[in-house]
């Protein structure tokens, strides 16, 4: 019983750790703008999007059925993608990086800030995994015009 509360009680820790380890930039631009941004940085760094979820739908589609009367997002996406070279790269040197394939940036309105749109993306570990970072936030950048 020690082991399975530890174990949950390090879930947790390791959930807040992560939800707290997240590279995000604000912007005026509507969430359309930048989810065209998005997928257009994506597909211009050569990259194919395996998929999208739509996070925010899914959540607000359901927000009653699980008995809940609050609106997360007014919009919420998270697209996901692989690059070859990259991924053969940090997986070389450690093949146990599979764990963070595919890679995940995400574009949100909430609705306390209808005006502002995110976008981000999860940071990643010191070594060979800071090149996948260094891809995401090249990429996020583009879509909004930073790069």
């Amino acid at each position: 019983m020690k082991t399975l509360l530890g174990a949950v009680a390090l879930s947790l820790m390791s959930t807040a750790a992560l939800a707290a380890d997240m590279i995000t930039y604000d912007t005026d631009e509507s969430f359309d703008d930048v989810v065209f941004g998005l997928e257009s940085a994506i597909l211009d760094a050569g990259l194919v999007i395996d998929s999208v979820s739509h996070t925010g739908d899914m959540l607000e589609r359901t927000r009653e059925d699980v008995g809940s009367d609050t609106v997360l997002f007014l919009n919420a996406d998270v697209f996901s993608f692989c690059s070859a070279k990259v991924s053969r790269e940090v997986m070389e040197d450690d093949p146990m990086n599979i764990v963070f394939c595919p890679y995940d940036i995400f574009v949100m309105v909430r609705p306390e800030t209808p005006d502002v749109t995110t976008i981000g993306f999860r940071s990643f570990p010191d070594g060979a995994m800071k090149k996948v970072e260094t891809l995401l936030d090249g990429i996020a950048k583009t879509a909004i015009g930073l790069e």
